[in-house]
């Protein structure tokens, strides 16, 4: 019975042609002003992009011969090179403001190893990076999709800063989010967090506890199925946040299980999944952040609308995607950071007709099949079978369902 369910599915992928009938693809509210009527933005943390993908190719990565000192007052004290954590005990930096901002060093960007060095710890950990091996699925991403080698922290404070810019444009308490916008213009969002149901408190959700719009990620999952998806979508994981070395491969499994889910719900043709980082976590990274940002983070946008394989170099943060909510859905303005970012609307490649879906590989296969958006009476019919369907079309073993990425 198995074996006849998977051959089903994969008949599905294969002939369902790639675009969404038109009712799939309206939302509620306003229309928008590009043919992207979902947004979805993942919030991760503690990452840096040279940690990432500093050997990633056509990336502005890690330099050729690049040394940080080991005391920046004191030459003769040695230095540290970049080097692979692949195969190595996994560590957990955990920097605060002041490593931070003694590894920026007043724009000289040598203090990396240093900040650690001063509180006696051994600061060499900070030059570790990861590359294909460890992060198959984020590197196959950025093969089909857009990676940004130019996108930044929103600041250097911390996670706390870090979350209220990425919701308001600006770290003042109180001030207006982009869910009042929406809800001004009344266009539907919904904030989806890890492990929301079993009560886990966290700064990741700067919104408020009882907020009806806060729901577990398992409505992601539903509303896909349902029919219900939000126009515009937060996701603040727990345990797949990628903040510890532990934390990793759960936050590759859940970027996947959100992206895969996606590309197969009949929303795909209308819809963009961004993924960034909300601080360095105190890695290196050699690119000095535009005043007021952070260091440099991953982040990765997949969309029928992004172009395969494109290496973006424009400089954006948090406030690019709150510029482009704004304007597509013609949302009053938060001002702030807001104001003067780089919007992410320039990012897509809205000239060209809708990619068809190209899932994202784990590492244990090379290149899966294309998909087509399927008809979701079939593939949502049996709801707990529907991470099954996933893992047939991607040919992947051990894919877990669509709580991937729980640790």
């Amino acid at each position: 019975m198995r074996v006849l369910w998977r051959v089903l599915v994969v008949l599905m992928v294969v002939l369902v042609p790639v675009s969404a009938p038109a009712w799939a693809a309206a939302a509620d509210g306003p229309a928008p002003r590009t043919p992207i009527r979902h947004f979805v933005y993942l919030m991760q943390g503690d990452r840096t992009f040279d940690h990432y993908f500093g050997t990633y190719p056509g990336a502005d990565g890690i330099p050729a011969g690049i040394r940080m000192p080991r005391d920046t007052r004191r030459p003769t004290a040695g230095s540290v090179a970049p080097f692979p954590l692949h195969g190595k005990p996994p560590v957990t930096l955990a920097a605060g403001r002041s490593v931070i901002a003694a590894q920026y060093n007043g724009g000289a960007m040598d203090g990396f190893v240093a900040a650690y060095e001063r509180q006696g710890r051994d600061g060499a950990a900070a030059m570790g990076y990861y590359d294909r091996r460890d992060l198959p699925v984020h590197w196959n991403a950025a093969d089909r999709y857009v990676l940004f080698d130019r996108f930044f922290a929103s600041s250097q404070d911390g996670i706390r800063a870090n979350r209220a810019l990425w919701v308001a444009g600006r770290a003042d308490a109180g001030a207006p989010t982009v869910f009042d916008r929406l809800d001004e213009a009344g266009v539907s969002w919904k904030f989806y967090v890890q492990d929301h149901k079993a009560g886990r408190k966290t700064v990741r959700v700067p919104l408020a506890a009882d907020d009806p719009h806060v729901v577990d990620l398992d409505e992601y999952y539903r509303d896909l199925e349902r029919g219900t998806l939000p126009a515009v979508a937060y996701v603040a994981s727990s345990g797949a946040s990628e903040r510890s070395a532990r934390s990793v491969p759960a936050g590759q499994k859940l970027v996947r299980s959100l992206a895969t889910q996606l590309m197969l719900s009949r929303y795909w043709g209308s819809s963009a999944l961004l993924w960034s980082y909300d601080g360095s976590g105190g890695w290196y990274d050699h690119v000095k952040p535009p005043a007021g940002n952070g260091f440099r983070v991953p982040a990765v946008l997949v969309s029928p609308y992004a172009a395969r394989g494109k290496v973006d170099h424009t400089a954006r943060d948090a406030a690019s995607a709150l510029q482009f909510v704004e304007e597509n859905w013609r949302l009053r303005p938060l001002g702030g950071r807001v104001a003067s970012a780089n919007s992410l609307g320039t990012a897509f490649d809205f000239a060209s007709p809708p990619r068809r879906a190209e899932l994202i590989p784990d590492g244990s296969t090379t290149e899966p099949p294309v998909a087509r958006p399927v008809d979701n009476a079939l593939v949502y019919g049996v709801y707990g079978g529907a991470v099954g369907v996933a893992a047939v079309t991607l040919g992947a073993a051990g894919w877990r369902g669509r709580r991937d990425g729980a640790a």
